[in-house]
């Protein structure tokens, strides 16, 4: 592709969504408009938009590629994260919303105290730094692969003009902005991998039904796995997996629904939760499907062979570099694989994914630590809370650009595993004290629940890494997330008592 074409979509596209953050902040806007919306989002929009922060440029990747290893397999947890939305719908939303929260870490300190307030936030704080940053990372590196390494552009410069884009659509207007720029993304990525599987069929040379047909007969498509407990893909850890991951990635996750918490009233953010929650069956599909698709066409072209994948000068080339590769690059004799409008869709589909969730996690990050952290809102008068507000937001814009140049260094490009396996480390705490806090009436001592929150994912990155020794070939998947939460559950329990009476 064109490096000029690149470039032009790029422009065009960031100048749209700078442009919906104008519309969306041309009159003034207050703290609360950052923060909740002022609660006035429309459910529908929220919805849409959900769909785009949730899939991020990690999916839009790496979905596709894994099919040669995990087949639809990734169906079961999608199929988990379904009952997942339906516990955060008439659970968690409903607690949120009785208590008017802008930050959901708030209720820890209603029912706890202190301490374990400011750790379920430091918490949240890890994950999402870890989680956007992985993201970011594998995004950053395809656009530098594909575009700025021609150009001459070191990664550390690519990584900070997007940084500065996150932050110039997102810094005023917040979560007001976010729920239409989210959307329109949202839509862009759909429309993306819906054309990008209708040409990758024509570029096969199979019609609607032939394409159908060849997905569902494929080795590739077997979504159902009841026969080995101790394989990953195992029905039950995938289903209860992908449930308890979405509870704990999207339920206790302060980016997730500060989006959510912007409907205007619990009845429109259950209608949210619930429409985009059964959405991600076939999104998840589509992508599925799509990385059949590729697979078959690597194939003819003589790229994928014993399970191994190789680009035309014979290197390997790992599940997560399929996509960008043929959507991008030309054979031998200067030919573009795919017709340059699969390309010009990749593009826009991993711009839209990647922004998408990098602007909503900058925002929930400074909402977490302006409110939870620095608790400006209870120091501070409107202007003095929209200067801290600002200071915070470009400190972390800043952190998170140098995540992303430090996962250039020590990471790896297959990330969609690592995503859920530092999800299943950072999050099991937050699972743990939620679970805790709404299904007991016990009361902790307060200062130790730090401790037991830092030593539950220790234990479980200690059993992960002898599981197989300890258990016959045991190997722990996404479950780990659970078992986390179940540890620290036992050990606020040690450090807890009955309630007195009144």
């Amino acid at each position: 592709m064109s490096t000029a074409l690149i470039m032009t979509i790029i422009a065009i596209y960031f100048a749209i969504i700078l442009s919906i953050s104008y519309l969306t902040t041309k009159k003034k806007t207050l703290n609360n408009d950052f923060f909740s919306g002022s609660k006035q989002s429309p459910w529908y929009v929220v919805a849409i938009a959900m769909i785009g922060t949730s899939i991020s440029g990690v999916t839009f990747i790496s979905v596709p590629g894994m099919v040669a290893t995990s087949q639809f397999g990734y169906l079961q947890m999608a199929l988990g994260f379904v009952a997942g939305y339906f516990v955060i719908a008439y659970v968690l939303l409903p607690l949120y919303y009785k208590l008017n929260l802008n930050s959901i870490y708030t209720y820890l300190d209603k029912r706890f105290s202190t301490a374990s307030y400011k750790t379920g936030a430091g918490f949240f704080l890890i994950s999402k730094f870890l989680g956007c940053g992985v993201r970011m990372y594998l995004t950053a590196l395809v656009l530098q692969l594909i575009i700025f390494n021609s150009l001459g552009i070191p990664f550390w410069l690519n990584v900070a003009v997007t940084m500065l884009i996150v932050f110039l659509y997102t810094f005023k207007g917040g979560v007001k902005t976010l729920v239409w720029t989210d959307m329109i993304q949202t839509l862009s990525l759909i429309a993306a991998v819906v054309l990008c599987i209708l040409y990758v069929s024509k570029a096969l040379g199979a019609d609607f039904s032939t394409m159908i047909s060849s997905i569902y007969n494929s080795e590739m498509s077997r979504m159902w796995f009841f026969d080995d407990i101790n394989d990953r893909q195992f029905f039950f850890k995938q289903f209860f997996a992908g449930m308890f991951t979405t509870i704990a990635m999207t339920g206790l996750d302060q980016d997730m629904m500060q989006k959510n918490l912007s409907c205007k009233n619990l009845k429109e953010a259950q209608k949210n939760v619930v429409s985009y929650g059964f959405s991600f069956l076939p999104v998840n599909l589509l992508f599925l499907a799509l990385g059949v698709l590729l697979y078959m066409y690597a194939t003819r072209l003589g790229l994928f062979a014993d399970g191994v994948l190789k680009d035309i000068s014979g290197n390997n080339l790992k599940p997560d570099e399929l996509f960008p590769y043929l959507a991008t690059s030309s054979n031998q004799n200067g030919e573009l694989f795919l017709p340059q409008i699969v390309g010009v869709l990749f593009i826009i589909g991993l711009i839209a994914a990647a922004f998408s969730s990098a602007g909503s996690a900058v925002t929930a990050l400074t909402t977490s630590v302006t409110l939870d952290i620095l608790q400006a809102d209870k120091k501070s008068d409107e202007n003095s809370l929209k200067k801290t507000r600002l200071i915070v937001h470009i400190i972390n814009t800043i952190v998170m650009g140098c995540l992303i140049c430090l996962f250039s260094v020590i990471g790896n490009s297959s990330v969609i595993d690592a995503v859920y396996v530092v999800a299943s480390y950072t999050y099991g705490p937050l699972l743990g004290l939620y679970f805790f806090g709404l299904y007991t009436k016990r009361t902790v001592t307060d200062k130790y629940v730090p401790i037991i929150c830092i030593l539950s994912p220790i234990l479980c990155l200690i059993f992960s890494l002898n599981s197989q020794q300890w258990l016959n070939g045991y190997k722990t998947g996404y479950e780990l997330l659970l078992y986390n939460a179940g540890l620290t559950i036992a050990g606020l329990f040690l450090i807890s008592q009955k309630p007195k009476d009144n």
